[in-house]
């Protein structure tokens, strides 16, 4: 039991590198898209580089951070069987479905992008982007509060923050379109 410590930080570690990537990976999707739209050679030139940058964080780091956070987590649980037992635990392993529901669905867009079939503008990329970080707030939120009940203002303020990064996203895209270098 003395090494619970220990596996406990190396799953906070492995958790936020996994975020790094889920962070990372879709701002360079959005380059990836706004790459794809432009003449020649610049087109081919930042394809290439984007395409080896998203395929080395994605499988470098963030399929490796996501497997090495869940075998760390369930180790936890095995040394620490009762927080099963807890339904704030319940609603958290939720948000790390949807989180893992999130991380298939970000690797169909990578597989896309890889494979130069652009289904989705860089503007639902950016917003996509956020995906993680309302999963990140929830759960951060449940295991502070180790409540299922408290987690629900946590929530509200989680669509709070969603409210404000869309109306920060118009913002931004009013900012660009008066100026494509903001």
């Amino acid at each position: 039991m003395e090494y619970y410590n220990y596996i406990k930080a190396l799953h906070l570690i492995f958790v936020v590198t996994w975020f790094a990537g889920l962070f990372y990976i879709p701002r360079l999707f959005v380059y990836q898209i706004e790459a794809f739209h432009k003449p020649s050679p610049d087109k081919e030139i930042l394809g290439k580089q984007l395409k080896l940058m998203t395929k080395r964080l994605w499988f470098i780091i963030t399929w490796p951070s996501a497997i090495l956070a869940t075998i760390f987590a369930i180790w936890l649980l095995i040394l620490q069987p009762f927080w099963l037992q807890q339904p704030w635990m319940h609603v958290k392993l939720t948000f790390v479905g949807l989180l893992f529901l999130y991380q298939i669905q970000t690797h169909i867009y990578f597989k896309q992008l890889q494979n130069d079939v652009v289904k989705k503008t860089s503007n639902f990329m950016r917003m996509y982007n956020e995906g993680a970080t309302f999963i990140l707030f929830a759960v951060v939120f449940l295991v502070i509060l180790k409540s299922a009940i408290n987690w629900v203002f946590g929530v509200v303020g989680i669509f709070v923050l969603g409210v404000l990064l869309m109306l920060g996203f118009k913002a931004y895209k009013r900012i660009r379109d008066k100026n494509p270098e903001a």
